[in-house]
């Protein structure tokens, strides 16, 4: 299922327990738009391994904003045992799926709040679909570097940091994973 990725038989059980209860709890809550396994393997799973393999090598203390069902930070968090990952879902009922689905992940922690309420400070930043106007007004507040799973628009100027070129998704077309490192206020006055 996951050939592409260096996951472990445990880590790619971890991975597809995820997925069936996804599967199972979407039918009455709207996790996510992508209801086929197939799709959801390919978009979900597979682009955030993707951006999990990227990572520089590290103990990163990690915040998964606007996390929806886990996305980008549940499969990080198995491909990375050695992160510790910070669910951040302000909706109150996914953040109850994301904590039942995590029990087994004992470096995945979960906040149901808003991102603009979370003041402890973290290593980077990750986020998938998130818009870069909603991250703007705290994305420098939470971490110095940032990996976005994105559409084909490039990051603006003007929300702090400086982005390297995108790396395409092997899976589609106008996918891209961003990153960034936040320019200090010092330098940027």
């Amino acid at each position: 299922m996951f050939a592409d990725f260096p996951l472990s038989a445990e880590q790619e059980s971890a991975l597809e327990a995820h997925l069936e209860m996804l599967l199972r709890w979407n039918q009455k809550l709207n996790l996510t738009a992508i209801r086929n396994r197939e799709e959801a393997i390919e978009r979900h799973y597979c682009e955030s391994l993707f951006l999990g393999m990227h990572l520089p090598p590290g103990a990163w203390k990690i915040a998964d904003v606007g996390s929806g069902a886990g996305f980008p930070g549940f499969p990080v968090a198995v491909l990375r045992p050695d992160c510790q990952v910070t669910l951040i879902e302000s909706h109150q009922r996914k953040a109850v799926f994301l904590r039942e689905s995590s029990r087994k992940q004992p470096n995945i922690r979960v906040l149901a709040k808003r991102a603009e309420e979370v003041t402890e400070p973290f290593d980077r930043v990750i986020s998938r679909a998130v818009s870069y106007r909603d991250l703007a007004s705290f994305l420098q507040n939470l971490a110095p570097a940032a990996d976005l799973l994105t559409g084909g628009e490039a990051p603006p100027a003007g929300i702090g940091f400086v982005w390297e070129a995108g790396i395409p998704l092997p899976w589609g077309k106008q996918r891209f994973l961003r990153t960034g490192v936040a320019v200090s206020r010092e330098t940027a006055k």
